[in-house]
């Protein structure tokens, strides 16, 4: 039991390690220790010997597999109750963790497990969830991220004293963003100088680059004009237009934009400088010839 308490300690605070914790964010809930603990009982008290075999098929396949769909973190959950539910954990000391911190107490009282779990780390080590050290590095950048995020979103959407309003604010970014907008490639034009042939693959990496952007750049341009109207009262500002004008008034990347646009973790004011570079670029290609 001690075993598959750990075991659910550990795959939910796996996940404040992000990618390197899970690759997907599983909701395992109470729900899944009590009825693995229903199993356990069963098992524990109808069988000569404990099944450790079937406990960790229900365990790790139904109970808690039931919820994971990526097929590598299905091997991981297998392999994390395969620590804990093993006949090693029922001797006394066993190591839990290479440090030797976790480990196994001898059988005792309910106070007595509960005394033990008292003396842990509060903010344990990543080596107690079988991680590296380094691991603890993309933790704090996540929760920095997210505490960030949490305080911009709490600032005071209204201007006061005699400065710019946030709306006036807005409207010039808005108009700025859009003055620094490039016009989206001529697709028909990059087809003719550039045509798919074998003998020059590159070709298709320009065509394929120039539809990738003109996604973006006719995105930007409708959504900017779309934004400016808005907040003058010509268009009705909907939830997607009013998430727009908080990032560009926070100095993020709208989300519309990042979904079709390059990876970058750059704030709006270097990202679109990053994006005429690379669009001045492509343009280059197209004018120029091959790099």
């Amino acid at each position: 039991m001690f075993g598959f308490c750990f075991f659910h300690a550990i795959v939910q605070d796996r996940r404040k390690f992000g990618p390197i914790g899970w690759n997907i964010p599983y909701a395992f809930t109470n729900e899944d220790l009590m009825v693995s603990r229903k199993q356990l009982r069963i098992f524990v008290e109808d069988y000569d010997e404990v099944p450790y075999k079937v406990l960790n098929y229900v365990g790790a396949e139904v109970n808690y597999g039931g919820r994971v769909t990526d097929d590598k973190d299905g091997r991981l959950i297998r392999t994390i109750l395969r620590t804990y539910i093993c006949p090693a954990v029922m001797h006394d000391g066993h190591k839990l963790s290479e440090s030797g911190k976790y480990y196994v107490i001898p059988p005792g009282d309910k106070e007595d497990y509960l005394d033990y779990i008292r003396s842990l780390p509060l903010n344990p080590a990543p080596e107690a969830f079988g991680l590296h050290a380094n691991a603890e590095i993309t933790t704090c950048q996540i929760e920095t991220v997210v505490l960030l995020e949490s305080v911009l979103a709490m600032q005071p959407r209204a201007g006061g004293g005699s400065g710019q309003s946030r709306e006036a604010v807005i409207g010039q970014q808005a108009r700025e963003l859009q003055g620094r907008t490039p016009p989206a490639f001529d697709l028909e034009a990059v087809a003719n100088a550039f045509p798919t042939s074998y003998a020059e693959s590159m070709n298709t990496v320009l065509f394929q680059e120039c539809v990738r952007y003109n996604r973006l750049l006719a995105e930007m341009a409708v959504s900017l004009a779309a934004v400016q109207k808005a907040l003058v009262g010509e268009v009705v500002m909907s939830e997607e237009l009013e998430k727009m004008a908080d990032a560009i008034y926070d100095n993020q990347v709208p989300a519309a934009w990042a979904a079709k646009g390059f990876l970058s973790l750059k704030p709006l004011a270097s990202w679109i400088e990053d994006c005429n570079a690379r669009i001045d670029f492509l343009g280059g290609w197209i004018t120029k010839g091959t790099p």
